[in-house]
């Protein structure tokens, strides 16, 4: 194959052993020389620092000093002169001073020198690269001046760099274990290449048999275990597919028949709750009709008492059905919503004010926290029958001190309505369940004055029509009932 792997390990380990002779080759060759001077040249550079510090601050004859300076001299093998102005020798580290200072002389002036080189040239010193004829040795000389105005003469032997083993050596052990540790990760880099894709695989496997198909091998096509990676890929997707369309079958079965269950279920139930709202208005009606008929009470005062009777059972049957209407209109979304812009405390005493004599009859005691006009939008006639529902049932449940509070509550984008009446609280496992059709937490007093479990759902239903939020939550001495309405138009 054109990728194979052999053929791929071969090359590299080829290419890498070929690359790192060249490439020492390469650097020992172009780079050893002038590392070697610089090195050379640094020494001398700073050993002149040194002395240039020393001479500035004037104790060049320090005991200290002097000790340092022969000492750096004998480990780097330098010669050095310091001369005066007048060309007396100041300091010298060789006994014949008048020798050395006639061969700086020579070096500096460039006489029988075969070779010169300026390596560095600045106002205060020169550093030259030199070679002494008779004795056919190079040299790095630095001359200059010091800042006490004194000269100075150094000269350091340049070995030849065929000679300089040592620092060869050095130089290519830096070179090679370079090379031996790229070498090292190159070779690991491409074993876990190789390996990796094979591991890879053996998951991919191991987790096919647990039906398991998230995992795809990054196949390039390149190799043979590209090739079967890409095959693996086709089985898991095939497998995978085909499990999926037996679980999508298996899943639509299951929610039909969670579906039909369902509906059978909330059939039942509607039949249930209207039947058992209606049995008890029909016997009334049929009761108080029948001795309207058989004339058991032939004075018109009785005859009357039927007849409200059977007139205000006829009511609440009717009240149900309008309610069942209304309900069924808003959760199916036939029902039309009209956004406009009101003033909602308006519509909050206008409720008020309906219910007063209701209010006054059952001795409750009603306070409205704002008077100042607060604009919203939403649908004004389902506002308002959400108001009616919340301060109906406030009025029916309330207890105790017989105190409701309507708070309107302002925030940036929405304004809160709460309902509160005094009384007893709901229980919270049931507080979840009174939205919903039919329920009733007091079944005895909902009977009692009449209603049928369908007003809040109407609420719920109204204030999902708004994409508004509507809730409950006890309090310390009774229960609050809250709405939200936008007052902003977006």
């Amino acid at each position: 194959m054109k990728h194979s792997i052999t053929k791929k390990i071969t090359t590299i380990m080829i290419s890498i052993v070929a690359g790192t002779v060249l490439l020492c080759w390469f650097i020992n060759t172009t780079l050893l020389e002038s590392y070697y001077i610089d090195h050379k040249q640094k020494i001398l550079l700073d050993t002149f620092e040194m002395v240039d510090l020393e001479s500035a601050s004037g104790s060049t004859e320090g005991e200290e000093f002097l000790i340092r300076l022969e000492k750096q001299c004998a480990n780097s093998n330098i010669t050095m002169m310091i001369i005066s102005s007048d060309r007396t020798i100041i300091h010298s580290t060789v006994g014949d001073d008048e020798r050395l200072l006639l061969q700086f002389l020579k070096l500096i002036f460039h006489k029988d020198n075969q070779d010169t080189q300026v390596l560095k040239n600045t106002q205060q010193y020169v550093v030259e690269k030199t070679t002494d004829s008779r004795l056919e040795s190079d040299y790095l000389v630095l001359w200059g001046s010091l800042q006490n105005g004194n000269m100075i003469l150094m000269r350091s032997a340049v070995e030849s760099i065929k000679e300089s083993v040592g620092i060869a050596n050095r130089f290519l052990a830096y070179v090679g274990v370079s090379a031996v540790v790229i070498c090292a990760l190159v070779i690991y880099m491409v074993t876990k290449k190789i390996t990796n894709p094979i591991l890879q695989l053996a998951d991919i496997s191991r987790r096919m048999t647990n039906l398991e198909f998230d995992a795809k091998f990054q196949s390039r096509g390149e190799n043979e275990i590209d090739f079967l990676g890409e095959h693996m890929n086709q089985m898991s997707e095939t497998l995978e597919k085909t499990i999926s369309e037996l679980k999508s079958a298996n899943n639509e079965l299951k929610i039909d028949i969670e579906k039909k269950i369902q509906v059978d279920e909330m059939r039942k139930e509607f039949i249930s709750n209207v039947s058992h709202e209606l049995k008890t208005p029909i016997a009334l009606i049929q009761g108080y009709a029948e001795g309207l008929q058989e004339c058991i009470n032939d004075d018109a005062a009785s005859r009357e008492f039927y007849c409200d009777v059977i007139i205000d059972e006829a009511d609440k049957m009717n009240q149900l059905v309008k309610n069942l209407l209304t309900l069924n209109q808003l959760e199916s979304g036939s029902e039309q919503v009209v956004f406009e812009r009101f003033d909602l405390i308006e519509v909050i005493q206008g409720v008020v004010n309906a219910t007063a004599i209701l209010r006054e009859q059952n001795g409750i005691k009603l306070e409205l926290s704002g008077r100042q006009p607060e604009y919203v939008w939403a649908d004004e006639f389902k506002t308002e029958q959400v108001l009616t529902n919340y301060i109906s049932n406030a009025i029916h449940y309330a207890a105790g001190e017989k105190q409701i509070t309507i708070m309107v509550r302002s925030g940036e984008e929405t304004v809160r309505v709460e309902v509160f009446n005094t009384g007893n609280p709901i229980p919270e496992e049931e507080i979840d369940h009174i939205w919903d059709k039919f329920y009733k937490v007091d079944k005895a007093r909902t009977r009692e004055y009449g209603g049928n479990g369908i007003g809040l759902s109407i609420v719920k239903a109204i204030m999902d029509s708004f994409h508004r939020e509507c809730g409950v939550s006890n309090e310390e001495n009774g229960v609050t009932f809250w709405f939200e309405l936008d007052s902003k138009s977006q």
